[in-house]
């Protein structure tokens, strides 16, 4: 396979769904089960991934949210957030789904819908789970792409989120 031909090459910068931001390392051949594929081989932090060249693009690897887009990701994180269902296994499963999107915007959605519900309610372990996974897969992405140290970008993210909560708390004010 030519190089010229690939989705992404060594060097790039790439997020991972499940384990977020990583570098593509080498490209590497590998023979399972008596079929021979070729790999994007991935190194993230203190993990390396052999990723199928074949399925790459459709459910494991992007490019990283080009730094423009964070200012929408922002205003997604600063607007009121959404009450989530009550029922505990309805919930689980729209968060999950909203997961499976595999875009940022839909990880912003998460934790800022997550976070008024800890503001409202104790939160139970899937909850909390689930918005410490967005929180750091997005953190993540954030410091690799506006160049900041994860805890200036954690600072910024709890701002944001406070907007959204003052925004809410005034408009349930005023009904």
């Amino acid at each position: 396979m030519l190089e010229q031909d690939l989705a992404f090459h060594v060097g790039d910068q790439v997020i991972h769904w499940a384990y977020g931001p990583g570098v593509i390392i080498q490209l590497d051949e590998k023979a399972l089960f008596g079929n021979t594929s070729q790999y994007y081989v991935v190194k993230l932090r203190d993990l390396t991934l052999w990723v199928p060249i074949s399925q790459s693009r459709q459910c494991c690897l992007r490019f990283p949210t080009p730094a423009k887009d964070f200012q929408k990701l922002f205003r997604i994180l600063a607007e009121p957030g959404e009450l989530l269902s009550s029922d505990r296994y309805e919930r689980k499963a729209f968060l999950t789904e909203r997961f499976k999107e595999r875009s940022l915007e839909s990880i912003c959605l998460v934790i800022r819908d997550l976070t008024l519900r800890k503001r409202m309610k104790k939160m139970n372990d899937d909850d909390s789970t689930i918005l410490e996974r967005a929180r750091n897969f997005l953190l993540n992405e954030w410091s690799l792409v506006l160049s900041v140290p994860v805890h200036q970008a954690e600072l910024e993210l709890k701002g944001l989120l406070d907007r959204g909560d003052t925004f809410d708390n005034r408009r349930l004010s005023l009904t």
